[in-house]
């Protein structure tokens, strides 16, 4: 059988001594060699080694370098050390002690080298460092291919810049492209941020990594794992792809989807496809999902710090107690407030509430107040045929302990109520209107409606109450779009053609505050 090409020139070829000022036999030293001294010269084929002295093994093809050691090929390939074992059979030179291997830009450093001239592959054992226009990798073992310009390094792998930070235990890096391969547990550093992954590219020089199954991006209190993830350092953002799980561990909520892009510069992320926001912050979970949700966090002053997170149509919200669904909503953690506009329902328990807006005030990770502003309307379903009612400008609802405890109604109010007797029969329906009210919650129903002594209102028993009077104007049950689980989210239900709430003039006088009414 054939030997490759390199293997049969390896047999015939043979080191030349070219130069020495001293040749002698020593058999005290060793009877084999020629004692060179001074100015020694080889050359093996286009490979030429110089050294200060050596022992010469002509029948074995064979020499020992001591001192100044250099191996020249070309213009591009240079290796220097201390010493030299070089094999004219195996064409393997061993060279150790400051041994710097030279390939045009890139250099290696280390303590021992076995340089495989039929491969030329240099590998080293006890520690090394290869160093090119981008910065340097160490550790204890790995090797360096002259002809594929690959190098491997194991164990306790470091790369390293003036502004990252790669810790690996294997990393492939080709010094032609500056692509740092990741092939196994592997963090990096830049800034804030941190970065985990098992596999992935790094480019050092354009640095951005390309990164695949499940990384995790760190950065401060928040972290982002997904199927892969492109990390671009130079212009500080990333793109996000597949099962996304974005966390903030302070704010302690969370946000996933198919796809995000995260801009470290100006705090933000932003996640669509299947986009969901999670806050865990409060007893009850709520889950949020819309079309798109977009976190940016703004700076008011050196001090001061506040995150807006924004989610634009479709939005349906779903927690045990509370559900939600609008166009669009935002969360502004300066006064912790979710707003809710274009169409938005809120509900909670049996309650419906609705209106142009709807605020929602939380408070040491729970609802403190809700505001709902223009059009509003209040029902709560007592069963299958009757609904208490109540319509205004505005409302507030207030919670006591996370219970609602409270509410206040202004402008324009009409009300429908059923009250109870003792053994929870109800006894009438009662009907006003007035420019106010405050209603009482006991239960999560309404237990006491108080209106001003001016206000008008009938009474009718439960016999004699009119049927075109059960409902108000404006009464709608949306509870067909309601989400009924953090799975039902995901399907949107509208309300259908010509129910959509019509939004008032803005040039309308605007109505006084609650807080007037306030006890």
């Amino acid at each position: 059988m054939l030997k490759p090409a390199r293997q049969q020139q390896a047999k015939r070829s043979y080191v030349h001594l070219l130069h020495t000022d001293i040749t002698r036999f020593d058999e005290a030293i060793d009877p084999e060699a020629w004692i060179l001294v001074g100015d020694v010269t080889f050359r093996r084929d286009s490979m030429y080694m110089f050294c200060d002295s050596a022992h010469y093994y002509q029948k074995k093809n064979s020499f020992l370098a001591f001192g100044n050691v250099r191996m020249e090929q070309g213009d591009t390939l240079f290796l220097y050390g201390d010493y030299l074992n070089f094999d004219g059979v195996t064409n393997i030179a061993k060279v150790r002690n400051n041994v710097k291997l030279i390939d045009k830009d890139v250099v290696l450093e280390t303590d021992s080298l076995d340089f495989d001239r039929n491969r030329n592959l240099g590998y080293f054992f006890e520690y090394g460092v290869l160093y090119d226009s981008t910065g340097t990798l160490k550790s204890y073992y790995g090797d360096y291919n002259l002809d594929t310009k690959k190098a491997v390094f194991i164990d306790d792998v470091v790369l390293e810049n003036s502004k990252f930070l790669l810790l690996s235990d294997t990393l492939h890096y080709n010094t032609n492209n500056n692509l740092a391969t990741i092939v196994g547990p592997t963090n990096m550093y830049s800034g804030k941020t941190e970065v985990y992954s098992e596999s992935g590219t790094y480019n050092t020089a354009k640095r951005y990594a390309t990164l695949v199954e499940r990384p995790v991006l760190y950065n401060d209190n928040r972290n982002v794992t997904a199927d892969s993830i492109f990390y671009n350092i130079n212009l500080g953002y990333s793109e996000v792809f597949g099962n996304i799980v974005y966390t903030d561990t302070i704010n302690r909520n969370m946000l996933t989807g198919e796809y995000a892009f995260l801009d470290e510069i100006r705090d933000s992320a932003y996640v669509t496809d299947r986009a969901m926001a999670v806050d865990f912050s409060q007893r009850d979970s709520l889950f949020i999902h819309s079309d798109t949700v977009w976190a940016v966090s703004y700076n008011l002053d050196t001090d001061s710090l506040y995150r807006l997170v924004r989610a634009y149509h479709k939005v349906r919200a779903w927690g045990q107690n509370m559900q939600a669904v609008c166009d669009s909503l935002v969360f502004d953690s300066r006064d912790t407030c979710i707003t809710m506009y274009k169409d938005p329902i809120l509900w909670y328990e049996g309650l419906q509430l609705l209106g142009e807006v709807v605020k929602v005030y939380m408070k040491d990770s729970s609802i403190d107040w809700v505001n709902i502003i223009n059009q509003t309307l209040y029902v709560e379903k007592l069963d299958s045929t009757f609904y208490n009612q109540i319509r205004g400008q505005e409302m507030e609802f207030h919670f006591t302990d996370g219970e609602l405890s409270e509410m206040q109604v202004i402008g324009s109010v009409e009300l429908i109520f059923y009250p109870l007797d003792s053994d929870s029969t109800y006894i009438g329906m009662n009907t006003t209107t007035a420019g106010r009210t405050i209603a009482y919650m006991k239960n999560r129903k309404v237990d006491k409606v108080v209106v001003p002594k001016n206000s008008q209102g009938v009474f009718y028993p439960m016999s004699q109450r009119p049927e075109e009077k059960r409902f108000l104007e404006n009464f709608a049950w949306f509870d067909y779009v309601r989400p009924l689980s953090k799975e039902d989210i995901f399907n949107w239900r509208g309300k259908g053609y010509g129910l959509e709430l019509k939004i008032q003039r803005k040039d309308k006088i605007p109505l006084p505050t609650l807080n007037r009414f306030k006890k």
